[in-house]
């Protein structure tokens, strides 16, 4: 979800607990954590309503002077509905980067990763990739995501999604720009 970045400390600090969205369907749902720039946070709820019916109260709790504001801001189609999202900053690791920073692998972890690995070889409609993936991004870490995949004969942007799998078993990082392993990933090439 994108969040302006002016609203990013409020959301931290919990002065902002509301925005508005003008979406042709709903793009969140309640009770999800989402990660964003401003950080992790959880949708406590997501309602549909009129603009006409913005209440003073949320304006300002969405970091707006006056409810004319918050409906001067709204983006998108007019004719698409408004949605008033109530959400709260989770102050708290994100589950991946602990997963991520976890080395302690035993034999069922290391068995739980390969076949995981293996379920998204078979399941790549472009054949087996993890293995190189990992290889190239060790090799050349902080690489472009786009010089990788074009040395791995591949698109970037499904190279992207690729990684970001990955990303989400905790076997490599995101850097500023390309990839590092994890020490997760360090640690399950070396004992595997």
């Amino acid at each position: 979800m994108l969040i302006e970045k002016r609203l990013h400390a409020g959301i931290r600090d919990g002065s902002i607990t509301v925005m508005f969205r003008r979406w042709r369907r709903r793009q969140v749902t309640a009770g999800n954590v989402y990660r964003t720039p401003a950080g992790r946070i959880v949708v406590e709820s997501a309602n549909e309503v009129s603009p006409t019916r913005i209440r003073h109260v949320d304006a300002l709790a969405a970091g707006y002077r006056t409810v004319a504001e918050a409906v001067a801001d709204l983006r998108g189609d007019e004719t698409d509905p408004v949605y008033l999202l109530r959400l709260r900053y989770v102050d708290e690791p994100d589950p991946r980067d602990v997963l991520a920073n976890d080395t302690h692998l035993s034999t069922s972890d290391i068995e739980e990763i390969t076949r995981r690995l293996t379920r998204l070889d078979r399941a790549a409609a472009h054949g087996p990739w993890t293995e190189e993936t990992l290889d190239i991004i060790r090799r050349r870490p902080a690489v472009r995501a786009g010089d990788l995949a074009t040395e791995l004969g591949r698109e970037t942007l499904p190279f992207k999604v690729d990684v970001r799998k990955l990303k989400n078993l905790g076997l490599t990082l995101s850097l500023e720009r390309g990839y590092r392993l994890s020490p997760r990933g360090e640690a399950y090439l070396r004992l595997r």
